[in-house]
């Protein structure tokens, strides 16, 4: 009984150093990876203005081939909503377009409903580096509030989710750089 208590005890004060440990630690994170595509940035910017076909490069798509997909609205355009349901890889959430800056920026709210429930406001950013050149930025932030953010001790979030972002991006760019350019009609109607 002697060692039960003891044990007890000490599994007490690990939660409470934990616990105080907490309450000095940050609380927000940030994350942000890029990629250079080798398209026109008014390509770039058209193609991934468009939530439905994320699931075409995003890892997180990819984790559940039967999770299912709702969509609201008009894709591509400030309100439209993407909802999905899926294994406990993706959890329940959704994304809203909350602002669109034409040709430059996507922002978007990421609202996870399961496994835990938070929000995040999330973008996309295209920069020229040249006419054919583009560099296709993607970050999100969080919060992760007390206690909760004891959980940063063991998990670093730059880590995880910039490894997903990058895993996306790379496919972004195979799938991307495999498209064929439009073909600016160059006929001229004569009389």
């Amino acid at each position: 009984m002697k060692i039960l208590k003891k044990i007890l005890l000490g599994l007490a004060c690990l939660l409470a150093l934990i616990l105080l440990i907490a309450l000095f630690m940050k609380k927000e994170y940030s994350v942000e990876r890029s990629i250079s595509i080798a398209k026109p940035k008014a390509m770039v910017f058209d193609y991934v203005k468009s939530l439905q076909k994320q699931d075409e490069w995003s890892p997180w798509g990819k984790l559940d081939p039967n999770m299912k997909k709702e969509f609201v609205g008009t894709d591509g355009t400030v309100g439209f909503i993407s909802k999905w349901s899926g294994n406990d890889k993706v959890g329940v959430g959704e994304q809203e377009i909350k602002k669109i800056t034409d040709g430059e920026r996507i922002d978007f709210e990421l609202r996870f409903k399961e496994p835990m429930e938070s929000t995040s406001p999330a973008y996309l950013v295209t920069e020229a580096n040249d006419d054919k050149n583009t560099t296709v930025k993607w970050g999100m932030s969080g919060k992760m509030p007390y206690p909760m953010n004891a959980m940063m001790l063991v998990m670093n979030m730059e880590d995880m989710i910039g490894k997903d972002f990058e895993k996306g991006l790379a496919s972004l760019k195979t799938l991307m750089e495999a498209m064929p350019e439009p073909v600016a009609d160059t006929s001229t109607v004569k009389p």
